[in-house]
């Protein structure tokens, strides 16, 4: 219900409040090593309601070719109550909402692990973000240490769309003032983290539609050990600066230039291209060739950005087929999952790559020196993924 206030006229004070330098305020935000106590479950601010055309302009931004994001009139036909967001979306808005709290003065991101998209999100969701503190490891005096964290995404009928675990690289206190405190609440916040979690999916039709994917990505056009080289990069320009904060992401190490100019070390410089973007582009790039007859992405671990990404810099990705198996229950009779593990390079071909360094490309970058190897300069990225995947009939 609306109401009518009359307010009192505005007037300028400025020139009438004296200047007192030693009420200057400074807050900051993200937490180091001593603030992250085990057991501590963030709620973080905003949420996000997710609208129709974000959705599809995030879509067609990182190159999506499976018309489940793109063709309302297909998603529903394979069941879905509309056009779901791109799963890569609902990652990078879930991590950015938790940034402020969890990794805003991180030195790095450690990796992905475990994690899950569990129900679908829909246009007009509003999708709010839980961190929890699983563990703090420090690495001595002066050195930073390492915070394993869980982070959910929950929408507005409190169902939970995804789940994952990330490590991150945070540097010790020291003498600086600390961060903004974690609200005292009269109870810690629930924090529904299922250890075997169920997938909330449509009840998929008898006949599935046809003729809107290509006809070499089904479950049957994949076996263990092929190897797909995605034909197109990707320039990234300018642009990841406004696309970073269009999903909320926080760290200036992503789009203010004094900041990231200010560090030392390889991340000095130009700001950084915000890793989860870097991931979206790569997936795109992977779509037409993996995922175009996907009908879930089941989640995806083992993930680490190997060399960070910067303005000018050219993305491109292969795919190596780890595993098949049939889908659970009835719904192998319609689908496959298959397992990949997705490689990024980066101011190199795919093919050049793969002719370059062949089998070291799939070898991850942290195991290169128990074997003897040296690590890959243009390797950006590596991760496994598991998708559900439409079987020919």
């Amino acid at each position: 219900m609306l109401q009518a206030i009359r307010f009192r006229p505005q007037v300028e004070l400025a020139d009438k409040v004296l200047v007192d330098l030693g009420r200057a305020r400074h807050p900051h935000y993200g937490r180091y090593l001593e603030e992250f106590v085990p057991g501590q479950v963030f709620v973080h601010p905003r949420g996000f309601t997710f609208l129709r055309a974000q959705m599809e302009a995030f879509a067609r931004t990182y190159m999506q070719c499976n018309p489940l994001y793109l063709n309302e009139e297909y998603a529903t036909a394979l069941g879905f109550s509309g056009l779901p967001a791109s799963p890569q979306m609902v990652f990078n808005v879930v991590l950015s909402l938790g940034v402020q709290n969890d990794s805003e003065k991180a030195m790095a991101n450690l990796g992905y692990y475990d994690a899950q998209y569990l129900s679908p999100v829909y246009a007009r969701d509003t999708i709010r973000s839980l961190t929890k503190v699983v563990e703090r490891k420090e690495r001595g005096a002066g050195k930073p240490g390492i915070v394993t964290i869980r982070t959910m995404g929950i929408n507005q009928n409190d169902e939970v769309v995804l789940q994952y675990e990330r490590k991150i690289m945070v540097a010790s206190q020291g003498d600086r003032p600390a961060t903004t405190p974690l609200p005292q609440a009269a109870r810690r916040p629930d924090f529904p983290w299922a250890e075997e979690a169920e997938v909330v999916l449509p009840q998929f039709p008898e006949s599935l539609p046809s003729g809107l994917t290509g006809p070499n990505s089904f479950f049957e056009d994949f076996s263990v050990g092929d190897i797909i080289v995605h034909a197109n990069g990707r320039t990234i320009t300018d642009e990841h600066l406004a696309l970073t904060y269009a999903v909320g992401n926080t760290h200036p190490l992503h789009f203010d230039q004094v900041f990231s100019s200010g560090l030392s070390g390889k991340m000095s410089g130009a700001p950084i291209v915000y890793g989860g973007l870097v991931f979206a582009w790569l997936e795109g790039l992977a779509s037409r060739d993996v995922s175009e007859n996907s009908v879930w992405e089941l989640g995806f671990t083992e993930g680490y950005h190997t060399q960070p990404a910067v303005t000018g810099d050219t993305v491109a990705a292969l795919s190596r087929v780890l595993a098949t198996e049939e889908a659970p229950g009835e719904l192998a009779e319609q689908l496959g999952i298959v397992g990949f593990q997705l490689i990024g390079v980066k101011n190199v071909s795919a093919s050049q790559a793969l002719a370059d360094y062949g089998e070291d490309l799939f070898i991850k970058e942290n195991d290169k020196k128990d074997k003897g190897k040296e690590k890959i300069e243009a390797k950006i990225f590596e991760i496994e993924r598991r998708l559900l995947i439409r079987k020919r009939r």
